[in-house]
């Protein structure tokens, strides 16, 4: 059900993760992302995959939560791997362990495609790691004041950040909306399950009229609830919690920083 994806959720806690300062998970999330995507190798990835099982025991996260987290991009992951297994061929020198209708899967194009979908997931569970122990709130300043000095060359940091808070905060309200309107529409005879890829896709069609007049009648009531409390952008906002790095951070960055390095090292001494 697409109300069990917890994409973009926010789950409360008291956790060392959670009273992390959101700019130092923010960078230590995007760090570990560039460390990613600049190894490869099995054993790179193990280490990293051992390192989100820690900090989901650390945040109290329930572990069934966070595997949802990657349920919407399924189909993307299914796509690289099908693409690196059947059209991505070596340089030099290839083992051939399946051919037919003019189609052939390597053994060096399933490695890739393996490799390419654990990256693609790993970078789901960082991300989603960072919004189950980040709120909404939290996120924005910490986003805010890391594009701050962005600000000199004009670019609206606070607004920059609002917006992306919001996105992230409205993909588990848009979810459970379509899920309601499928529900009123199965109630009403429509079949979603039958049929074949076009049919299916046609079916969903009356989905995404109403979906999207939901989604304009959420934007315009945000608007009007943050008129009333006489938002008028970032200019001159004070904050109720001023943020502020402790020796938690210190320890997080250190971890994080010597995982970063041994996924380096490893990489090398491969």
């Amino acid at each position: 059900m697409l109300s069990n994806i917890t994409l973009g959720q926010y789950f409360p806690g008291n956790s060392f993760i959670h009273r992390l300062d959101p700019r130092s998970k923010i960078l230590l999330t995007l760090l570990l992302i560039c460390v990613l995507f600049s190894v490869t190798g099995y054993l790179s990835y193990a280490v990293l995959f051992a390192c989100i099982v820690l900090v989901t025991l650390l945040a109290r996260l329930s572990p069934l939560q966070l595997l949802r987290s990657v349920k919407p991009l399924w189909v993307i992951i299914i796509i690289t791997m099908t693409v690196h297994m059947f059209f991505i061929m070596p340089p030099e020198g290839h083992t051939i362990l399946f051919k037919a209708l003019g189609l052939s899967i390597t053994r060096e194009g399933l490695e890739q495609g393996l490799l390419m979908s654990a990256r693609l997931i790993l970078m789901l569970l960082l991300s989603s790691i960072l919004t189950m122990t980040t709120s909404p709130l939290e996120l924005t300043d910490g986003i805010e004041i890391l594009l701050n000095p962005l600000k000199k060359i004009g670019l609206p940091a606070h607004e920059l950040a609002m917006m992306m808070t919001i996105a992230l905060r409205f993909i588990p309200t848009l979810l459970q909306e379509t899920e309601r309107i499928m529900k009123a529409q199965s109630a009403r005879g429509a079949d979603f399950a039958s049929g074949g890829l076009m049919k299916r896709a046609k079916s969903f069609l009356p989905i995404l009229i109403p979906l999207f007049l939901s989604a304009f009648r959420r934007a315009d009531e945000l608007a009007v609830a943050m008129e009333a409390r006489c938002y008028r952008g970032g200019e001159g906002r004070t904050r109720m919690n001023q943020l502020q790095l402790t020796v938690r951070d210190a320890v997080a960055a250190v971890i994080v920083m010597a995982l970063a390095g041994a996924m380096l090292w490893i990489r090398v001494g491969a």
